[in-house]
């Protein structure tokens, strides 16, 4: 199943890698410290998740669908038609957005955003400003399905907004997790670590290291997803497991920047502790 949203980096195509690695005997919940597009949480079939990332929109629109999935289709239905498929309505909705404190609006706009602004990005200005342009899209898709799939999966789960420690602070016996943080660039010219506004460094690749590591010795598995590149290497030197796979990826805005790259996939086996 796809995301109801357009989100860059999202899981989908790697999932049967991600059901492959991660450990799952004898676990009924599944933890994801950075949902993001929630591809993952879509495909793997838990009892119960718990699902954390940074971004208030994100997780502002998933509760909203959780808990009222029609009323949020309805309203959201509203905005995908020609009439709002212009730059000046485009533009308009976005300061909308951006002035509304409401969460519920908020979230229904935020669908619209995503859908309608450039290639799928989710971009904040250092004032917190969505600030994405127009994407120029002859017919932008209303994903209503995935958002009624999301909605029905949604009521075994549960969203956090805040940092990715808040899922490590509150794991249980019987959580595996799986982590898709923002990544370790290729190279300097592709060095994006802006996430929701707020930045992801080298010392956070780390501090998210530690929280697996003291995860492992409770029992508790983590798997952990980033470029393979040489900072990397050396971060995930005390894994139990690295697994290597290729995926295409765009390092840059002319064609040829398309090209595959490794992903790594970083095991801290809990079970082993068992």
């Amino acid at each position: 199943m796809r995301s109801a949203l357009k989100w860059a980096g999202g899981k989908k195509k790697l999932i049967d890698d991600i059901h492959r690695l991660l450990p799952t005997d004898g676990c009924r919940r599944l933890v994801e410290p950075f949902v993001g597009g929630a591809s993952v949480f879509l495909n793997l079939d838990f009892d119960d998740y718990l699902l954390v990332d940074m971004n208030h929109d994100l997780i502002g629109l998933f509760n909203s669908l959780k808990s009222d999935h029609r009323y949020f289709i309805t309203e959201a239905k509203k905005l995908f038609n020609s009439g709002f498929n212009s730059e000046d309505n485009y533009y308009q909705l976005r300061n909308s957005f951006n002035q509304s404190q409401d969460v519920f609006e908020r979230a229904v706009i935020f669908l619209y955003l995503n859908r309608h602004g450039y290639n799928g990005l989710c971009r904040y200005n250092k004032s917190g400003g969505y600030n994405v342009p127009f994407g120029r899209y002859k017919k932008p898709y209303f994903p209503l399905k995935e958002l009624e799939f999301f909605a029905e999966r949604a009521q075994r789960a549960t969203f956090v907004q805040g940092d990715f420690s808040l899922a490590f602070d509150n794991l249980q016996p019987g959580d595996t997790i799986y982590c898709d943080p923002p990544y370790s660039p290729i190279n300097q010219t592709s060095n994006f670590t802006s996430y929701a506004g707020n930045s992801f460094t080298e010392k956070e690749q780390l501090r998210l290291v530690e929280c697996a590591v003291a995860a492992r010795e409770k029992g508790i598995s983590t798997l952990i997803s980033n470029h393979y590149v040489d900072f990397t290497k050396q971060l995930y030197r005390s894994a139990d497991k690295l697994d290597l796979v290729k995926v295409q990826r765009t390092i840059s805005r002319k064609g040829q920047g398309r090209i595959k790259v490794d992903e790594v996939m970083a095991l801290y086996d809990g079970q082993q502790n068992v």
